[in-house]
């Protein structure tokens, strides 16, 4: 995500409107001590996969703000009056249990992880 030196100049470097990347057009910027992420343009068949429902009209702004040394607080509204009526947002926060911030939602629906978790605890015990 390329970030720049504000929401105007951010948001000047959007790509035109012809053009749809899977996850949408993001650009980024920072708001004192929060990086702000917004995202239109979002492919067509995107909307169908998506978790979140949003059209290629919607947009989406992210916000990650370092709460602490252990936490980060992300947040995020959708706007897309094809699907809602008004603007929603939420929030929830990342904690660093060992030094480490990890974005939990790298896994949801990662059914190879099973067969991967499956394979190694059968090798510890002698199975090739």
């Amino acid at each position: 995500i390329p970030l720049f030196d504000s929401a105007e100049q951010a948001r000047a470097n959007h790509e035109p409107d012809a053009i749809k990347p899977w996850l949408g057009d993001s650009v980024g910027w920072y708001e004192g001590d929060t990086v702000v992420v917004e995202t239109i343009n979002y492919h067509p068949l995107q909307v169908e996969h998506g978790s979140i429902k949003i059209t290629e009209d919607g947009k989406l702004t992210e916000r990650f703000t370092r709460y602490s040394d252990r936490e980060i607080v992300y947040q995020f509204t959708v706007e897309d009056p094809n699907f809602y009526s008004r603007p929603w947002t939420a929030e929830l926060s990342f904690y660093a249990t060992d030094g480490q911030v990890y974005e939990y939602a790298c896994h949801e629906g990662n059914y190879a992880m099973e067969g991967i978790l499956a394979g190694a605890r059968k090798k510890e015990q002698g199975g090739e």
